[in-house]
């Protein structure tokens, strides 16, 4: 059994590799002018464009009133449109503007340093990735809906 102490604590193991890695990303990212959250939301634009702000919302787990005033600023930089839809005016769609692809290259020096800064080889981020992704879906009782 673990011991009730910090330092064995899954939670801040995670916690604190966590706080190390974005504030990696946020050194390399500042340098583009985007924070750790902006980069996500071009992250999966880059991948799919145009998405609506709940399809966004849903792939990067952010709630509507954190995503629209990021939403905002990323159309205020150029890097991004949003237009409601004709067909319902309650959804909003995003799309990455020109400007936005030209950041993608940059970004992606900005993951090679990080990914370079864990002194991980390629196989084993791969490995500690998924097994995050595994953990998360199960305490989100993800794995519980999959196999049923």
């Amino acid at each position: 059994m673990t011991r009730f102490r910090v330092d064995d604590q899954l939670c801040f193991a995670l916690y604190d590799a966590s706080r190390a890695i974005v504030g990696r990303y946020r050194e390399g990212l500042a340098q583009l002018g985007l924070t750790y959250t902006q980069y996500l939301v071009l992250l999966r634009l880059w991948e799919t464009s145009p998405l609506t702000v709940a399809d966004l919302g849903d792939a990067l787990n952010l709630d509507s009133g954190t995503l629209s005033p990021l939403l905002k600023r990323l159309e205020t930089q150029g890097l991004v449109t949003r237009r409601r839809l004709p067909t319902d005016e309650r959804s909003v769609e995003v799309a990455v503007t020109s400007a936005g692809r030209d950041l993608k290259p940059l970004a992606r020096r900005v993951q090679v340093d990080v990914e370079n800064a864990t002194g991980l080889d390629g196989e084993s981020i791969t490995a500690l990735r998924d097994d995050l992704h595994e953990l998360a879906a199960e305490l989100r009782g993800e794995n519980d809906e999959l196999s049923a």
